[in-house]
């Protein structure tokens, strides 16, 4: 048994459950009486937006995959999105997002330099809409914390910094052949992002990805009779994923929860009731990524599904791709 691969995914996991515990167990003697008031039909709203926004998500990365010259079908590029977050669910620190290079590879040629710009990409544009949102929301909700604006400002500053790093070195060229691969990678990043077009079209998507996000946070609010301001829910959701992107457990499980409580509460939301909308409102975010994460693994065939079980067994090798 390799105890040091093991121990990269217990302890993160275990400190993910130990979270969801505690948040759970200091408003036990509220919680049955906050699932009382519950409207289960809600549910249904909230996993079929989630749906919806995960196709959208699959049209954002083909026209991504569309600028780098790598052509597959809305329906190939979801799934390929769906797999890499499954793995992303039990891998810690994000690494099942390379797992979509191979995928890229066997079904599409693309090279593995490709792959990884794609997901930078998408990355990028997710972290600032996200920090663009809480900027424009926060100067409406009332008593944040000011640690809100300090981490909305860090992430924008760090976006700015990225975009002129990727401008100034997009173009240039080295004879030392491991820089060269570093240039390239970062003229790939700039040929599917710097644009116009993918600026305007990136943009706009992530913009709608991000608030039908926030939507379904405010079906679960109102499955439990809450009435909750938008740019409150904004707010939660916005402080819940930049810290979710700190990879201390495997898909944020247990930090994101607790953020998305903890701003809910300051709001003025009961305690327990926070607690139910943010653990069910990432719940219902994580089922929908790992059944279409499943059915993606089937629809792809046998080679994918040997490809995850090695990935969470030792790792991903290049012999791996047939």
């Amino acid at each position: 048994m390799n105890y040091k691969k093991a121990g990269a995914v217990l302890i993160p996991t275990i400190i993910a459950v130990g979270i969801i515990v505690y948040m759970l167990w200091r408003v036990f003697d509220d919680l049955l009486t906050a699932l009382k008031t519950a409207v289960p039909s809600f549910l249904l709203i909230a996993v079929l937006i989630c749906v919806f926004a995960w196709f959208l998500r699959g049209f954002r990365y083909q026209y991504i995959l569309k600028k780098l010259v790598i052509s597959v079908s809305i329906l190939t590029s979801t799934a390929c999105i769906y797999v890499s977050q499954t793995a992303n669910l039990i891998i810690p620190a994000r690494l099942g997002d390379l797992v979509r290079l191979f995928i890229l590879k066997h079904i599409a040629g693309a090279t593995y330099s490709q792959g990884l710009s794609s997901v930078v990409v998408e990355r990028f544009f997710d972290i600032v809409t996200i920090a663009l949102l809480g900027a424009i929301v926060l100067p409406f909700a009332l008593d944040m914390p000011e640690w809100f604006s300090t981490v909305i400002s860090i992430a924008l500053l760090l976006c700015f910094a990225f975009l002129v790093f990727i401008g100034l070195f997009g173009n240039f060229r080295s004879e030392n052949k491991y820089i060269q691969i570093l240039l390239n990678l970062i003229s790939e990043i700039k040929q599917a992002s710097l644009s116009i077009s993918a600026l305007l079209v990136l943009g706009v998507t992530s913009v709608i990805i991000w608030i039908m996000d926030c939507l379904i946070c405010l079906v679960i609010a109102l499955m439990f009779n809450t009435n909750i301001p938008f740019f409150v829910i904004v707010i939660a959701i916005v402080i819940g994923n930049l810290v979710k992107a700190v990879p201390i457990t495997p898909g944020g499980v247990g930090t994101y929860e607790l953020a998305v409580a903890l701003t809910l509460e300051v709001s003025g939301t009961p305690a327990a009731i926070a607690t139910l909308i943010a653990v069910i409102d990432h719940l219902v975010k994580n089922l929908v990524t790992l059944i279409g994460g499943v059915i993606s693994l089937y629809v792809f065939g046998d080679w994918a599904v040997s490809l995850m079980k090695r990935a969470f067994s030792r790792g991903i090798n290049k012999e791996d791709i047939v």
